[in-house]
């Protein structure tokens, strides 16, 4: 049989003991910080470590700039495993926020010529974070039932959308950075205290959007929790996500509303720093598998 490799940019999130467990392979983004050229993610270095440096300079202000995966980076990664005959699914944040699918594509194309026997899958998660990792890890799950890459694949044109993702952030002006609010808004909004919750919309593709906003970070936890109850699938059964850039405290609160609510396991990890450079230390998020967001958008 042949068992299909799962590869995902840093982006899923994905925490170490689950890449372990499940095999899946990563492939980093890169940032730049104050000038210094890292990797987000280094195999046999645990996440936690490289995290909590990358928020305490984030947060001391540090120049911090971001850059999509390159077709060739994508390219380098996954030929080993096509040359040992093995077929591929790579998973991807939404093309909605990263041109880093678009990369992945462009790997596929050249590789496809070089492997012509070989089945290469790019999947846009349309999602971010564990929203788009959660997806990684049923691939696995799947491939280890004994699904080929090929029935892995409709099962996420059907599902794909089924993954929801709940944001809320700790300071406004990472946000502001990126052009998702407005200076005006962003320096009433740090006056009133308020905090807006964003999440994976329904669109195609996919994009990080506002769905509320609430007073203060204890109701934008809460808002978070209500909308697990009211959107989630399979409550007490399946695995519940969040994470965090580094607001450990605000994790665990929100993690126990959760389990109020239900939730039988919750898995806490850092934000991946991607993504994290540009919500910002303090953000919390939650992800789960639930209602389709096509057939039934966010409030």
């Amino acid at each position: 049989m042949n068992k299909y490799e799962i590869y995902v940019d840093s982006g899923n999130n994905i925490p170490d003991e689950l890449l372990e467990k499940y095999d899946i392979n990563v492939v980093p983004f890169t940032c730049t910080i104050d000038g210094k050229e890292t990797d987000c993610y280094e195999k046999g270095v645990p996440f936690k470590q490289t995290a909590v440096r990358f928020y305490e300079a984030l947060r001391a202000g540090a120049d911090i700039k971001t850059s999509l995966i390159g077709a060739a980076k994508f390219a380098e990664y996954v030929a080993p495993a096509l040359k040992n005959g093995k077929d591929v699914i790579i998973f991807t944040i939404s093309s909605g926020i990263s041109g880093t699918y678009n990369q992945a594509v462009a790997a596929q194309k050249e590789l496809a010529e070089k492997y012509p026997d070989r089945k290469i899958i790019v999947r846009d998660s349309a999602n971010a974070s564990m929203g788009s990792g959660m997806q990684a890890i049923k691939a696995a799950e799947l491939r280890d039932e004994g699904e080929s890459v090929e029935n892995c694949d409709k099962w996420f044109e059907e599902n794909g959308y089924k993954f929801n993702s709940y944001v809320t952030v700790g300071d406004l002006k990472y946000l502001r950075k990126g052009g998702r609010v407005s200076a005006v808004a962003a320096i009433a909004g740090t006056i009133l205290n308020i905090k807006p919750i964003l999440h994976a919309n329904e669109t195609s593709p996919a994009n990080l959007t506002v769905c509320a906003k609430e007073r203060g970070k204890k109701k934008a936890l809460a808002y978070i929790a209500n909308a697990y109850s009211q959107r989630a699938e399979n409550v007490g059964n399946d695995t519940v996500y969040i994470c965090h850039a580094d607001s450990v405290d605000d994790a665990n609160e929100l993690a126990q509303m959760i389990k109020d609510r239900g939730a039988k396991e919750v898995i806490l990890e850092y934000y991946d720093l991607c993504t994290g450079s540009h919500v910002g230390p303090g953000t919390v998020a939650l992800f789960f598998f639930g209602k389709d967001r096509r057939t039934y958008p966010a409030n």
